[in-house]
């Protein structure tokens, strides 16, 4: 499975009301340090595929869903279960924290 691309629109069906625990990459085209982590997201969302959903919302493109959540910097990655967060990492981080952080929140 390749990364979803989640949206103002589909948030609440795709992460909130998701039976799978997902991993929401608060991002924007002009940032730096999100283009740094992009390649890691797409392999954790192909190595993860049917135990946790690995997608990213564009704050630009979709500016409510990153006001709820109070996102203040990108990249910000926002783990999600059962409608709640479980836990956030603000920053640019190797793949191997951020398997690490997958593992945890599983």
């Amino acid at each position: 499975m390749s990364t979803l691309h989640f949206t103002d629109a589909n948030f609440k069906k795709e992460v909130l009301e998701s039976a799978q625990p997902t991993l929401v990459d608060f991002w924007a085209s002009w940032c730096g340090p999100c283009k740094m982590i992009a390649p890691h997201i797409d392999e954790l969302a192909k190595e993860y595929a049917g135990k946790m959903k690995i997608g990213k919302i564009d704050v630009d493109a979709n500016p409510k869903v990153a006001t709820e959540y109070g996102i203040m910097s990108i990249p910000t990655i926002v783990f999600f279960k059962n409608g709640k967060v479980l836990n956030q990492i603000t920053g640019a981080v190797s793949k191997l924290d951020l398997k690490r952080n997958i593992e945890e929140n599983l």
